[in-house]
């Protein structure tokens, strides 16, 4: 029982601390950039890998995107370098597998975005522009199906309302001339006050088109 107790607040402490670093053996991939790890084998532990985004399962590259996951790091002990957490209480992490950065090894492969949102690491950046020149991974699809996985979670949502078409105005300059061709008070004011037709005010008291805006 007091294992227990020291493994439960061993793993608090490492989701408190943004910076914690242990290892722990990878137990589960649950998508490109999602694994679970167990530490002292009493507990799994759900990590977000942090700088990148990987396509979603139900977006073209997801399933592939896990599966360059998993040959990296299934069933493999792990070196975890925690940031903290995210709110949904998964740790955000580099990892690490020996030596090698599997974050970053994810977007040299082409099965990672660089999360522009959360990351602007110029050696990702680089990485990422290498493999879509070279067209590895994601990068060899299609360019209506490599679609950010930032905007596909978002695909479905409302979009926002259009705005209302701008009402064009009713009248229009150079089309009438006399008063006898307005159909209202209104036109004539338009004309006189918009178009500068001043004949319509013909005694200057500044009311145009006198028999019809005098009703």
């Amino acid at each position: 029982m007091a294992l227990l107790a020291r493994v439960f607040l061993a793993l608090a402490l490492v989701a408190a601390s943004p910076h914690a670093v242990f290892t722990a053996r990878v137990v589960k991939i649950t998508d490109g950039d999602t694994i679970s790890v167990q530490v002292e084998g009493k507990r799994s532990q759900k990590v977000r890998l942090v700088d990148i985004d990987t396509p979603e399962k139900d977006q073209p590259y997801g399933r592939e995107a896990r599966q360059a996951l998993a040959a990296l790091v299934a069933n493999r002990e792990v070196r975890i370098e925690s940031r903290g957490a995210d709110d949904y209480g998964r740790l955000l992490a580099r990892v690490f597998v020996d030596e090698l950065d599997v974050n970053a090894e994810l977007v040299r492969r082409g099965a990672a975005w660089v999360f522009r949102k959360y990351s602007d690491d110029a050696k990702l950046l680089e990485l990422e522009r290498e493999a879509r020149a070279e067209q590895r991974g994601l990068w060899a699809l299609p360019a209506s199906e490599r679609i950010p996985p930032w905007h596909w979670r978002h695909r479905d949502a409302p979009a926002e309302p259009a705005a209302p078409p701008a009402k064009s105005a009713p009248f229009h300059c150079g089309t009438k001339t006399f008063c006898r061709e307005m159909t209202s008070c209104a036109e004539a004011r338009f004309y006189l006050s918009k178009c500068g037709l001043t004949r319509l005010d013909g005694d200057g008291d500044g009311v145009p088109c006198s028999a019809l805006c005098k009703r």
